[in-house]
Protein backbone atom coordinates (compact mmCIF):
# COMPACT_ATOMS: atom_id res chain seq x y z
CA UNK A 1 0.00 0.00 0.00
CA UNK A 2 1.39 3.44 -0.84
CA UNK A 3 0.54 7.30 -0.80
CA UNK A 4 0.09 10.01 -2.90
CA UNK A 5 0.56 13.24 -1.56
CA UNK A 6 -0.64 16.54 -2.69
CA UNK A 7 1.77 19.53 -3.59
CA UNK A 8 2.47 21.28 -0.42
CA UNK A 9 0.70 24.53 -0.19
CA UNK A 10 -2.88 23.07 -1.69
CA UNK A 11 -5.39 23.85 0.87
CA UNK A 12 -6.28 19.95 1.08
CA UNK A 13 -2.52 19.29 2.23
CA UNK A 14 -3.18 18.39 5.55
CA UNK A 15 -5.39 15.20 4.82
CA UNK A 16 -4.86 14.67 1.03
CA UNK A 17 -3.11 11.86 0.68
CA UNK A 18 -4.48 9.10 -1.88
CA UNK A 19 -3.73 5.22 -0.90
CA UNK A 20 -3.23 3.25 -3.54
CA UNK A 21 -3.97 -0.39 -3.47
CA UNK A 22 -5.08 -3.19 -6.45
CA UNK A 23 -8.38 -1.27 -6.13
CA UNK A 24 -6.74 1.84 -7.99
CA UNK A 25 -3.60 1.03 -9.29
CA UNK A 26 -3.74 0.54 -12.95
CA UNK A 27 -6.11 3.95 -12.96
CA UNK A 28 -2.89 5.88 -11.11
CA UNK A 29 -0.73 3.88 -13.60
CA UNK A 30 -2.12 5.18 -16.36
CA UNK A 31 -1.98 9.07 -15.32
CA UNK A 32 1.57 8.33 -14.34
CA UNK A 33 2.01 7.70 -18.25
CA UNK A 34 0.11 10.22 -19.63
CA UNK A 35 1.81 10.77 -22.69
CA UNK A 36 1.08 7.31 -23.92
CA UNK A 37 -2.74 8.40 -24.22
CA UNK A 38 -3.89 8.17 -27.73
CA UNK A 39 -5.07 11.41 -27.37
CA UNK A 40 -5.13 14.37 -24.99
CA UNK A 41 -7.72 13.42 -22.59
CA UNK A 42 -8.83 10.75 -20.29
CA UNK A 43 -11.86 9.89 -19.13
CA UNK A 44 -11.48 9.04 -14.98
CA UNK A 45 -14.53 6.91 -13.29
CA UNK A 46 -15.49 5.22 -9.85
CA UNK A 47 -17.28 5.48 -7.27
CA UNK A 48 -18.06 8.24 -4.87
CA UNK A 49 -16.00 8.78 -2.32
CA UNK A 50 -12.85 6.66 -3.96
CA UNK A 51 -10.87 9.22 -3.78
CA UNK A 52 -10.75 10.07 -7.83
CA UNK A 53 -11.53 14.13 -7.53
CA UNK A 54 -8.41 14.06 -4.95
CA UNK A 55 -6.39 11.77 -7.55
CA UNK A 56 -7.60 14.10 -10.47
CA UNK A 57 -5.84 17.31 -8.45
CA UNK A 58 -2.67 15.23 -7.18
CA UNK A 59 -2.59 14.69 -11.59
CA UNK A 60 -3.20 18.39 -12.48
CA UNK A 61 -0.49 19.14 -10.42
CA UNK A 62 1.63 17.21 -11.64
CA UNK A 63 1.05 17.01 -15.29
CA UNK A 64 -0.38 21.01 -15.57
CA UNK A 65 -3.34 19.68 -16.87
CA UNK A 66 -7.02 20.41 -16.35
CA UNK A 67 -10.16 18.72 -14.74
CA UNK A 68 -13.53 18.80 -15.36
CA UNK A 69 -15.13 16.61 -12.04
CA UNK A 70 -18.48 15.46 -11.53
CA UNK A 71 -18.80 16.23 -15.55
CA UNK A 72 -22.49 14.91 -15.69
CA UNK A 73 -22.73 18.32 -14.29
CA UNK A 74 -21.00 20.02 -16.94
CA UNK A 75 -22.91 21.48 -19.67
CA UNK A 76 -21.98 19.44 -22.56
CA UNK A 77 -20.38 22.17 -25.09
CA UNK A 78 -18.38 23.70 -22.10
CA UNK A 79 -16.54 19.63 -21.95
CA UNK A 80 -16.40 19.10 -25.92
CA UNK A 81 -14.46 23.11 -25.93
CA UNK A 82 -12.02 21.87 -23.13
CA UNK A 83 -11.52 18.71 -25.11
CA UNK A 84 -10.93 20.41 -28.22
CA UNK A 85 -8.53 22.53 -26.16
CA UNK A 86 -6.31 19.93 -24.90
CA UNK A 87 -5.41 18.71 -28.22
CA UNK A 88 -4.28 22.34 -29.28
CA UNK A 89 -2.40 23.01 -26.51
CA UNK A 90 -1.45 19.21 -25.53
CA UNK A 91 -1.99 19.72 -22.09
CA UNK A 92 -3.57 17.06 -20.38
CA UNK A 93 -7.34 17.22 -19.63
CA UNK A 94 -8.83 14.74 -16.77
CA UNK A 95 -12.73 14.51 -16.83
CA UNK A 96 -13.78 12.83 -13.82
CA UNK A 97 -17.55 11.06 -13.77
CA UNK A 98 -19.20 8.43 -12.12
CA UNK A 99 -19.16 6.31 -15.30
CA UNK A 100 -18.33 6.50 -19.31
CA UNK A 101 -20.07 6.46 -22.14
CA UNK A 102 -22.75 5.05 -23.36
CA UNK A 103 -23.73 4.30 -19.68
CA UNK A 104 -23.16 8.32 -19.08
CA UNK A 105 -25.82 9.88 -21.93
CA UNK A 106 -24.18 12.12 -24.03
CA UNK A 107 -26.31 14.17 -26.72
CA UNK A 108 -24.19 16.25 -28.69
CA UNK A 109 -22.86 13.82 -31.45
CA UNK A 110 -19.41 15.61 -31.34
CA UNK A 111 -18.49 15.62 -27.56
CA UNK A 112 -20.18 11.93 -27.90
CA UNK A 113 -17.78 10.61 -30.71
CA UNK A 114 -14.69 11.75 -28.68
CA UNK A 115 -15.26 10.47 -25.76
CA UNK A 116 -16.15 7.32 -27.17
CA UNK A 117 -12.18 7.49 -28.30
CA UNK A 118 -11.44 9.19 -25.37
CA UNK A 119 -9.59 5.99 -22.83
CA UNK A 120 -10.78 5.56 -19.90
CA UNK A 121 -9.17 4.75 -16.42
CA UNK A 122 -11.38 2.79 -14.01
CA UNK A 123 -11.19 3.49 -9.85
CA UNK A 124 -12.86 -0.02 -8.91
CA UNK A 125 -14.19 -0.69 -5.36
CA UNK A 126 -12.22 -1.08 -2.38
CA UNK A 127 -9.96 -4.07 -1.80
CA UNK A 128 -9.67 -5.68 1.42
CA UNK A 129 -6.05 -3.84 2.33
CA UNK A 130 -7.79 -0.12 0.96
CA UNK A 131 -10.97 -0.99 3.49
CA UNK A 132 -8.50 -1.81 6.57
CA UNK A 133 -6.40 1.52 5.13
CA UNK A 134 -9.43 3.79 5.10
CA UNK A 135 -11.26 2.83 8.05
CA UNK A 136 -8.11 3.50 9.76
CA UNK A 137 -7.55 6.93 8.43
CA UNK A 138 -11.51 7.78 8.82
CA UNK A 139 -10.79 6.50 12.90
CA UNK A 140 -7.84 8.56 13.51
CA UNK A 141 -9.26 11.81 11.88
CA UNK A 142 -12.07 11.37 13.93
CA UNK A 143 -10.17 10.39 17.20
CA UNK A 144 -11.38 7.20 17.80
CA UNK A 145 -9.43 4.26 19.02
CA UNK A 146 -10.50 1.57 17.64
CA UNK A 147 -9.87 -2.19 19.73
CA UNK A 148 -7.07 -4.99 17.30
CA UNK A 149 -9.72 -6.87 16.41
CA UNK A 150 -12.49 -4.48 14.95
CA UNK A 151 -10.85 -3.33 11.54
CA UNK A 152 -10.65 -7.06 10.41
CA UNK A 153 -14.09 -7.67 11.38
CA UNK A 154 -15.42 -4.99 9.72
CA UNK A 155 -14.14 -5.14 6.69
CA UNK A 156 -14.97 -9.15 6.43
CA UNK A 157 -18.51 -7.59 7.11
CA UNK A 158 -19.04 -4.03 6.02
CA UNK A 159 -20.56 -3.54 2.28
CA UNK A 160 -17.44 -3.28 -0.43
CA UNK A 161 -18.08 0.36 -1.16
CA UNK A 162 -16.64 3.16 -0.06
CA UNK A 163 -19.75 4.99 0.75
CA UNK A 164 -20.45 2.20 3.13
CA UNK A 165 -16.84 2.90 4.98
CA UNK A 166 -17.63 6.81 5.69
CA UNK A 167 -21.01 5.78 6.94
CA UNK A 168 -19.87 2.91 8.94
CA UNK A 169 -16.76 5.91 10.48
CA UNK A 170 -19.35 8.66 11.07
CA UNK A 171 -22.43 5.37 12.80
CA UNK A 172 -19.24 4.86 15.17
CA UNK A 173 -18.01 8.54 15.70
CA UNK A 174 -21.79 9.37 16.69
CA UNK A 175 -22.34 6.17 19.45
CA UNK A 176 -19.01 6.77 20.68
CA UNK A 177 -19.27 10.31 21.15
CA UNK A 178 -22.83 9.78 22.93
CA UNK A 179 -21.21 6.97 25.33
CA UNK A 180 -17.95 9.37 26.44
CA UNK A 181 -14.64 7.78 25.97
CA UNK A 182 -13.98 7.38 22.09
CA UNK A 183 -13.08 3.58 22.27
CA UNK A 184 -14.51 1.33 19.99
CA UNK A 185 -14.70 -2.38 19.85
CA UNK A 186 -16.91 -5.67 18.51
CA UNK A 187 -19.54 -5.28 21.16
CA UNK A 188 -20.25 -1.72 20.54
CA UNK A 189 -19.59 -1.60 16.75
CA UNK A 190 -22.20 -4.74 15.86
CA UNK A 191 -25.40 -3.01 17.02
CA UNK A 192 -24.71 0.06 16.29
CA UNK A 193 -23.96 -0.70 12.91
CA UNK A 194 -27.39 -3.01 12.67
CA UNK A 195 -29.44 -0.44 14.16
CA UNK A 196 -27.39 2.08 10.96
CA UNK A 197 -28.87 -0.55 8.72
CA UNK A 198 -24.62 -0.86 7.57
CA UNK A 199 -24.57 -4.85 8.78
CA UNK A 200 -27.26 -7.04 8.58
CA UNK A 201 -29.21 -7.93 11.79
CA UNK A 202 -28.55 -11.52 13.58
CA UNK A 203 -30.39 -14.16 13.83
CA UNK A 204 -32.03 -14.59 17.35
CA UNK A 205 -30.50 -17.48 18.79
CA UNK A 206 -31.63 -20.44 18.87
CA UNK A 207 -33.06 -21.50 22.64
CA UNK A 208 -32.89 -25.58 22.91
CA UNK A 209 -36.16 -26.90 25.45
CA UNK A 210 -35.97 -28.62 28.34
CA UNK A 211 -37.67 -31.53 27.56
Amino acid sequence: MTQLRLPLGMPEARDAEFLVSEANARAVHQLDHWGAWPVMAALLTGPRKSGRSLLARVFAEKAGGEIIDNAELWAEADIFHAWNRAQATRHPLLIVADVPPPQWEIRLPDLRSRLMATPTLAIDPPDDALMGQLLWRFFDRRRLIPAPDLVPWLVSRVERSYVALVRVADALEDEAGSRGPARLSIQMAKPTLEMAGLLPRSEPEAVSETP
